[in-house]
């Protein structure tokens, strides 16, 4: 598995511990989908001012977010890995081989105020966000209120089987 992570921030603004929480995330989600490919992900991590930036240019959305997710997949069902066959070469890196499944933004400054606003820690709202992202690369979305309590029911499986509760601690 590869997680190729991009820094847009100055240095020393992201602590280094989130960017593993980040790896964790993305292979424990890989591993809850039962995904049969090894996979590659690409995280950009901004703040409102890019994010904001990218919203606008790629969904003509005039405001920042807290995450988006651009998949490489398009599924027929959410989760079915049965679509995706080896001589789909255009989805895997020629490189390594391994299935691209696609982009993650995350804003960093969302990601702290939220932390704040619900109370809880800036590491579980990275992992939490990390977890919803790659639950959109598989392929699942939250636009009718099933989709949505769905997929707030595997984020917090993927999570808090990782530890990431609510009452997560920060060392």
């Amino acid at each position: 598995m590869s997680v190729f992570i991009e820094n847009e921030l100055e240095e020393g603004v992201f602590p280094e511990k989130y960017t593993g929480i980040i790896e964790e995330i993305v292979s424990a989600a890989c591993e809850y989908a039962e995904c049969p490919f090894e996979c590659e992900v690409n995280v950009l991590i901004t703040d409102n001012e890019g994010i904001h930036a990218i919203n606008s240019e790629q969904r003509g959305i005039d405001a920042p977010t807290d995450v988006l997710s651009f998949p490489m997949i398009e599924y027929e069902e959410a989760g079915d890995f049965s679509v995706i066959s080896e001589d789909d070469e255009w989805l895997f890196d020629p490189e390594n081989g391994e299935l691209i499944l696609g982009d993650i933004v995350l804003n960093y400054d969302r990601i702290k105020a939220q932390a704040e606003e619900f109370n809880h820690s800036v590491a579980r709202e990275v992992a939490f966000l990390t977890a919803h992202s790659m639950l959109h690369l598989f392929g699942y979305d939250h636009v009718e209120d099933e989709e949505r309590k769905d997929m707030e029911r595997m984020q917090e499986e993927i999570i808090s089987k990782r530890g990431y509760t609510r009452d997560y601690e920060e060392e």
